[in-house]
């Protein structure tokens, strides 16, 4: 089947960002700012109301004209900037399972003009078969007989008795769309009511209101001969949707016919190629979301389309018709392959504009969009779109109004184009990194208009900032990060926000022992854990992390917040390696050795300022913090220095050695675990003999590693005692090798 022969990266799920952020703290003099009212009522002179008042009211009325945009300007303009990504950034080409057999200029001037004789459609039929396509799909129709049929010419040539007793090339026809058993035959829908029923080759599947009631009404089709559609393994329809200007940028994948859901040519052929027998459709508030087609969930608008991210025109696609049918053509182009039989002919009438090839072949927008669901990959306008630029658009502005009013007019002219900068740069990012689409425009106009009716604003003095920034900061940043806040203090949100953060629990190992050996002492014990934090701190710091609190002898520090660090994984996988060296260094300057656990997790968390309002420490709360302090804890358990999360490995990309699936006091979701480095040869063997109760050899693999591993030597004695145990008492049916801890 095609899914066999398919590398499907993992479908990026859709990046929900939280935009919400909380209002500065002004020092000189009491401001809210969070929502309109109280910036005009709160601490203000009446002078200082009036310039307020005419970007407030432009605020409201972009606001406003956001949410009901008469006359779609707003929704034109977004398009058109969608369109230009496009034509910037295309989806670059990656090889797919998917080939065109083009009926182009040069095979109609060696065969003859279209249509072709039915008795050549069933060589190309059998050709196909011959060389192993998954799925064959025809972006034609076939309504009409083929007016070469004996029964045809006989009547225009009577004397030809011989006539009579000549095949029906529907005949033929049909019976290679038979022989296939792959084949999909294309249809076309109308508005126009008819009585024609295409042929429905699999159901829709579905909880919840009728699906078709999302979709545009089509009351009739244009049907092929009742014997090519019975004939065919699929039936689906080949229609589009053209937007402004009959530019296709989607495909449907499914249609609502007299109330009843039909699948497009795209999704049939993709069901016939993976022998699948239904469709799936999920709906949330009252539009569709997403499909499923055998092994493949792709995600749908709300008129049932796949919303395409066209990559450029490939030759590589392409297949010429004559070519196929003087068996020129190797067979590795066409096995495995999910084949469409359409046209590039310029006269034959199915080009279409897309937004980056204004001649493209119809039949290339059902190939690019297979492909698209091959590949899993997607362009998305998600459901929180809207509201999340509504909200962006509000935010901004509400800025910006801050920013304006406290600001000089040179200072207001640079808010005003880095209002627009920041949204078209916020936009573009989304669309290249998560292949979301997210409307500039509205958040750009707020950010231009605002600064236009404000531009006389003041704001509050550099350098005042600064100091907040620095004094705020400064006990628990570097010193180079506190000066990138204060060079930019928009970075820095106080209040708690949530944020994806990589965190760390450092602690010294036997603290107790080494606490009774200084019992007499306990100033040089002060003077020993000073010794070790600076240094550790030194590490964390230079690697970009913040210093969350000391307790004791106990570091926890986090990365990626006040300040985005997309590689914060890595880093927090970077420090850990190197407090692990600065620890040798000191352990020999040290009277006692210390032995440090490492505990790293990356998960959400809410970060941001949090006690009275007289004191409060800038930290991080959530599971994800406490999953890592149970890490650090487990760091004893397995005899290594570094434990850290699946997540945390997965994020880093570097090589880790697994070393149990574990459920941490506490928590009944069971996580996998590493520490950095490359797994010794035959590792990951006895995991999986483990875990499958092949004990005796779990046991084999463990006296191996034992010996050629010593440096896991309490890993190794763990799981051997760990089988010793499991085959004198058999474990339960539903074990599934997970070490529920019971300790910290």
């Amino acid at each position: 089947m095609i899914a066999t022969q398919l590398k499907r990266p993992a479908f990026p799920g859709s990046t929900r960002e939280n935009y919400a952020r909380a209002s500065k703290t002004m020092e000189s003099e009491p401001i809210t700012l969070a929502v309109p009212a109280a910036v005009l009522t709160i601490g203000f002179m009446s002078s200082r109301l009036k310039i307020l008042l005419a970007p407030a009211c432009l605020l409201t009325l972009i606001l406003v004209w956001r949410a009901f945009d008469p006359g779609e300007l707003l929704v034109r303009a977004r398009v058109m900037v969608f369109d230009a990504y496009t034509r910037l950034q295309p989806r670059s080409f990656e090889a797919a399972p998917v080939r065109i057999v083009d009926i182009d200029d040069e095979s109609l001037r060696r065969l003859g003009q279209w249509p072709w004789p039915r008795r050549v459609l069933a060589e190309i039929t059998d050709r196909l078969n011959e060389m192993g396509a998954a799925a064959i799909g025809f972006d034609s129709l076939f309504a009409e007989e083929d007016r070469t049929a004996p029964k045809f010419l006989a009547q225009a040539y009577p004397d030809i008795k011989a006539l009579a007793g000549l095949p029906d090339p529907d005949d033929r026809f049909a019976d290679a769309i038979t022989s296939a058993a792959n084949v999909v035959m294309g249809y076309g829908l109308s508005m126009d009511a008819n009585q024609a029923t295409p042929a429905l080759k699999a159901g829709f599947a579905f909880s919840g209101p009728d699906p078709a009631a999302f979709l545009p009404k089509f009351e009739g089709a244009i049907v092929n001969l009742p014997k090519l559609d019975q004939a065919a393994a699929g039936s689906g329809a080949f229609d589009f949707y053209p937007s402004d200007g009959l530019i296709v940028r989607a495909v449907p994948m499914v249609y609502a016919l007299r109330g009843k859901l039909y699948p497009s040519l795209a999704a049939e052929l993709l069901r016939v190629a993976q022998g699948a027998g239904s469709y799936t459709l999920k709906a949330q508030d009252g539009a569709l979301t997403d499909m499923r087609i055998g092994e493949f969930t792709l995600p749908l608008t709300a008129r049932g389309e796949l919303r395409m991210h066209f990559s450029r025109p490939e030759g590589v696609r392409y297949l010429s018709a004559w070519k196929l049918l003087a068996e020129s053509a190797p067979p590795e182009l066409i096995a495995g392959h999910i084949v469409l039989i359409g046209t590039s002919a310029t006269g034959l009438n199915d080009i279409r504009a897309s937004s980056l090839d204004p001649t493209m072949p119809g039949v290339e927008a059902h190939a690019q969009a297979i492909e698209q669901i091959l590949l899993q990959s997607f362009l998305q306008r998600p459901d929180w779109a809207e509201g999340a630029e509504w909200l962006a658009t509000l935010l901004l502005g509400l800025l910006l109004m801050a920013l304006l009013f406290y600001a000089n007019a040179f200072w207001g002219a640079i808010a005003g184009l880095a209002a627009l900068l920041v949204a078209g740069g916020a936009s573009w990012h989304l669309y290249v990194a998560e292949r979301l689409l997210l409307d500039p425009v509205t958040p750009g106009l707020a950010g231009l208009f605002v600064y236009l009716a404000g531009s006389l604003a003041s704001y509050l003095k550099v350098e005042g900032e600064r100091r907040h920034v620095t004094a705020a900061f400064g006990q628990y940043l570097s010193p180079a990060l506190v000066r990138k806040l204060a060079a930019d203090p928009r970075q820095l949100a106080l209040g708690g926000e949530t944020r994806e953060l990589t965190l760390m629990f450092c602690d010294v190992r036997g603290f107790t022992a080494i606490s009774e050996h200084f019992r007499g002492n306990p100033q040089e014990l002060t003077s020993l854990i000073n010794r070790f934090l600076t240094p550790m701190s030194d590490v964390i710091l230079a690697a970009g992390g913040t210093i969350d609190k000391y307790m004791g002898d106990c570091i926890m520090a986090f990365w990626n917040a006040p300040l985005d660090d997309p590689q914060h994984a890595v880093h927090a996988c970077a420090a850990a390696r190197g407090m692990m060296a600065e620890l040798e260094v000191l352990n020999a300057q040290l009277p006692v050795k210390l032995g440090i656990g490492i505990g790293i997790n990356t998960g959400t968390c809410v970060v941001g300022n949090m006690g009275s309002e007289r004191r409060f420490d800038y930290s991080a709360l959530g599971d994800a913090v406490n999953l890592a302090s149970r890490l650090e804890g487990q760091s004893k358990t397995y005899g290594v220095t570094v434990v850290l999360s699946e997540e945390t490995l997965r994020r880093s990309g570097l090589a880790g050695v697994e070393l149990d699936v574990i459920a941490v006091k506490g928590k009944q979701e069971a996580v996998r675990i590493f520490t950095l480095g490359e797994p010794p040869e035959g590792h990951d063997a006895m995991l999986a003999a483990y875990r499958t109760r092949a004990w005796e050899e779990a046991q084999a693999l463990l006296k191996r590693l034992s010996t050629a591993c010593p440096e896991f030597s309490t890993l190794y004695a763990l799981y051997a005692q760990r089988v010793a145990d499991l085959r004198l008492q058999s474990p339960p049916e539903d074990w599934d090798g997970v070490f529920r801890a019971t300790s910290k």
